[in-house]
């Protein structure tokens, strides 16, 4: 199956999708307090979603995913299931949101810190997410789709982080998840990824460790990713547009277009 290259149309409906759920990341963010329970969270961002987006939350029921977010806290690396848990001071806490509207996706995560965090925990969510800025710079078309991941690779090396091989950015429109596959790491084989066109648009979501790269899946339900050596990891991401003459960030935040991205 091909790389799918939107429409004009159908690019105007990403932007939309786009930055509904950026305006989710916006909202929650005043929630994530000491003694909050990750399934309130859940809660309060299904109901924005649903009532005042008037949108679908992409993972309910996706594949049996049982929530309509994803909360994954310190050492867990992704798909974290929101539940019981209380947030405690000091934790640090990825919060993944993809809706539907109309029809298109929007996918786009955040981390968020609760009261003053660690060095080490500022530390990892600060090159995690220099990592994702750097490899959306290099997005433009006529590049290997892998030089995107090459960057983000010698980036997370040069701070002695690693990076998480085993989950990867998607294209993402209609579908959820779509082709191509995005690596954030350098796999040898940059030559044979795809070229990028105006057109395409995908996401970038890299997960960097403290420590090793090596995960496990929770046996028990089947979605918690954690790091295996028990290190803090940390993930942010965006879904990008790439346009003729580069990119554009289609779940760029309020707080960060001050930044100049």
């Amino acid at each position: 199956m091909a790389i799918s290259i939107k429409s004009p149309e159908q690019i105007e409906k990403m932007r939309i999708a786009g930055r509904l759920a950026s305006s989710v990341l916006e909202m929650i963010g005043e929630y994530v307090v000491v003694g909050v329970t990750t399934e309130k969270l859940d809660q309060i961002c299904h109901d924005f979603i649903v009532n005042d987006l008037k949108s679908i939350p992409a993972p309910l029921n996706y594949n049996g995913f049982p929530k309509s977010v994803c909360t994954s806290v310190n050492n867990v690396v992704c798909h974290g299931i929101p539940g019981e848990k209380k947030l405690k001071k000091g934790d640090i806490i990825n919060i993944d949101i993809t809706i539907i509207k109309d029809g298109f996706h929007g996918d786009t995560s955040k981390m968020f810190m609760v009261g003053k965090p660690s060095v080490k925990a500022s530390r990892i969510c600060k090159i995690t997410q220099e990592c994702l800025m750097l490899g959306i710079q290099q997005v433009k078309p006529g590049i290997h789709l892998g030089e995107i991941g090459k960057v983000i690779g010698t980036h997370a090396k040069s701070k002695n982080c690693s990076v998480v091989k085993d989950y990867c950015g998607h294209g993402i429109g209609l579908g959820f998840h779509e082709l191509p596959q995005v690596i954030h790491y350098d796999d040898g084989k940059i030559e044979q990824s795809p070229i990028l066109e105006s057109g395409m648009t995908f996401t970038i979501e890299p997960m960097i460790n403290l420590g090793g790269y090596e995960v496990i899946t929770s046996k028990i339900d089947g979605w918690t990713v954690t790091t295996k050596d028990r290190s803090l990891s940390a993930q942010w991401e965006h879904t990008i547009l790439v346009t003729e003459t580069g990119y554009e960030i289609l779940t760029i935040r309020e707080e960060e277009k001050s930044q100049h991205l």
